[in-house]
């Protein structure tokens, strides 16, 4: 399979590295000055999991040949602006989004159709923490992949077994069983959005979030109000049980994304992690208001009282 991967990031940079390693045809495209760097220097990976190495794959500021599969990894508040680095592109054969949130697979099918367009999510600590340098914190790891159209399904599994030889565990949707488009986006969002909005409204670790009863009650409440949503949503698998167990057994010292974001001073994905909840709790009328608070909180702590919009845009 010929790989292109939009955004070497902590996820979009792990892939491109590992199916580098493995002998896949990779390009990874970024801003000039990263695509430069990665040139230059590589892009070196410290993984738990898959070891520390440098990859060599070609690495483009724009127009790249049409890939059998695009992944597409960078940050959901940055997606518009990144896929002008592909305007050019054909479509390819699938489209593979590792994204927070929900709102860019809409982006996604209408720039590149609904039949290449993937449900995708994927669960992982890695992070950039320079250009070039990706660290890989914690051994667990899954990619969930679902296909909307049933002809898609042979080409679903190829990109699966690839993922697999790479070091990723994968977990397949419809066609190949019937895991919905819903249960993929939901898995990962209920359990995300908990942990992000109480270790970004408190900027404390899980383990302190956990051992604190007013904050796991935050932590289970939010949990309990996104799974209701989901539900509604078709995510009919999403139960609160599941996630604040998953949450149970995760490290004491882990945090997110939207965390380290604040903490240095970027742009944290309220809109796509909560906003997405919320769009979708005001569809069905459901009333999430730990989450809510816990957004209120976020605002409170960078600065903006603006509230997270129904249309996806801050006020």
């Amino acid at each position: 399979m010929k790989f292109a991967v939009l955004g070497p990031g902590g996820v979009g940079g792990l892939l491109a590295g590992a199916l580098w390693r493995l002998g896949s045809d990779v390009t990874v495209i970024a801003r000039p000055h990263t695509a430069q760097l990665i040139n230059e220097r590589g892009l070196r990976l410290q993984s738990v999991r898959l070891g520390e190495f440098v990859a060599r794959p070609e690495a483009l500021a724009g127009a790249v040949e049409t890939p059998d599969v695009l992944i597409v990894a960078t940050k959901a508040v940055g997606l518009e602006q990144a896929l002008e680095r592909v305007q050019d592109i054909g479509e390819p054969g699938l489209v593979l989004p590792l994204l927070n949130g929900l709102d860019h697979l809409a982006v996604l099918r209408r720039r590149f159709g609904t039949r290449s367009v993937l449900a995708g999510a994927i669960r992982v600590e890695s992070d950039r923490s320079e250009p070039g340098l990706i660290v890989h914190s914690s051994p667990f790891l899954l990619i969930d992949m679902a296909a909307r159209d049933p002809s898609s399904g042979a080409a679903l599994q190829a990109l699966g077994d690839e993922l697999e030889r790479a070091g990723f565990p994968v977990r397949l949707g419809y066609p190949i069983t019937d895991r919905s488009e819903a249960e993929v986006m939901w898995s990962k969002l209920v359990r995300l959005n908990a942990l992000a909005c109480t270790t970004s409204a408190h900027d404390k670790l899980l383990g302190e979030i956990r051992s604190t009863p007013r904050l796991r009650a935050e932590l289970v409440g939010a949990i309990e109000e996104a799974c209701a949503v989901a539900q509604a949503e078709g995510a009919s698998e999403a139960a609160p049980e599941r996630a604040v167990q998953e949450l149970e057994r995760a490290h004491a010292t882990l945090g997110s994304s939207m965390q380290r974001d604040i903490a240095a001073g970027r742009e944290p994905e309220l809109d796509a992690i909560p906003g997405a909840v919320l769009r979708a709790a005001a569809r069905h009328e459901i009333p999430c208001p730990t989450i809510e608070a816990l957004v209120a909180m976020i605002r409170a702590r960078i600065g903006t009282g603006s509230a997270v919009a129904p249309d996806g845009h801050g006020g």
